[in-house]
């Protein structure tokens, strides 16, 4: 695989308690959406640089969490404290304890965070622009200008953003836009979840700038805008433990293959399985690199009706398998 570039503005600290039999069991990791999505293309064999702030007591800890899962860290050094949440998970749902979102980030941390990612993203080709845990931490027009920058340096800008931080983003062009029809009915650019709508609103993130899109649909297939052509992605819906991080997963995986020189099909084919796969596990942008490329087998790519717009449904793994091995 290829080199990714993560602009992860401000990772977050995650405490989990779990219960195993009867006693707790208490996990601390590094999270946020930068991280799960860093995590996943590690697990996929990319090299991964994550730019981002690290603030306090919170942001040393998050920096050795980081450091000792393999990514490469383009630090600054913040004046506040990084975010942090301690979540209990005993009674198999998540439960918030305290959470804190981290300061709002400051110019100078802001300009140097930017200088980092921009000299990162065109050594590497290939860059992710993530959230933040609070809306103000990063203006909407510094992901405007990073992405049009970027593109201009000849980079591939994947996004996974939503808010006035996407409207940011679609000024300055991305390659590629990933949401949730969730997220797509928040932006205003779909009255309801329903297939022809979304449709329309893919076309118009297509109009906005957005290159290509992804929109996800929790247990219907998602659907892909690639070269004014709308299709439907099917992979089985296996059970789920956590949905939370599935999405970051497919964002990781369709970066590294296109980091990788791979054609943007093949990219979906691979990011989708990665997001299918995540979901059977506790760890968000966790998995195993070997049962993502038998899911991605499994995973088929389809144009959609849009005379119908109506969704097809899901298939069973044993049903798309064989259809795998039909000529």
């Amino acid at each position: 695989m290829g080199s990714v570039v993560i602009f992860a503005p401000s990772p977050v600290l995650t405490v989990t308690v779990e219960d195993v039999a009867g006693t707790a069991d208490i996990h601390l990791h590094a999270g946020g959406q930068g991280v799960w999505q860093a995590r996943m293309l590690k697990v996929l064999g990319a090299e991964v640089t994550m730019c981002a702030v690290f603030s306090g007591e919170t942001g040393s800890v998050l920096q050795h969490l980081i450091d000792d899962e393999g990514v490469k860290l383009l630090p600054v050094s913040g004046e506040g404290s990084s975010g942090a949440y301690l979540h209990d998970r005993r009674r198999g749902e998540r439960d918030v304890v305290a959470e804190s979102p981290g300061h709002r980030l400051t110019r100078h941390e802001l300009d140097e965070l930017y200088g980092l990612t921009l000299q990162a993203g065109m050594k590497a080709g290939t860059v992710i622009l993530s959230g933040t845990g609070r809306e103000d931490s990063v203006p909407p027009d510094m992901y405007r200008r990073l992405t049009a920058d970027l593109r201009t340096a000849g980079c591939t800008v994947v996004v996974d953003l939503a808010g006035e931080r996407l409207n940011g983003v679609l000024e300055g062009k991305p390659s590629l836009v990933k949401m949730s029809d969730s997220e797509v009915v928040d932006s205003g650019r779909a009255e309801a979840s329903e297939t022809g709508l979304l449709v329309e609103a893919m076309h118009t993130l297509n109009k906005e700038g957005a290159e290509a899109v992804i929109v996800t649909r929790a247990h219907e297939p998602s659907l892909l805008l690639s070269d004014g052509e709308i299709s439907e992605i099917h992979v089985p819906q296996f059970e789920t433990v956590e949905t939370s991080g599935a999405g970051d997963s497919l964002t990781a995986g369709v970066a590294a293959v296109l980091a990788d020189g791979g054609t943007l099909h093949d990219a979906v084919v691979l990011g989708t399985a990665a997001g299918a796969h995540n979901v059977t596990r506790h760890g968000l942008g966790s998995g195993e690199s070997s049962v993502i490329h038998e899911v991605a087998k499994l995973v088929k790519i389809v144009p959609l009706d849009t005379r119908s717009a109506e969704p097809a449904q899901q298939v069973s793994p044993d049903e798309l398998a064989r259809k795998v091995r039909t000529p």
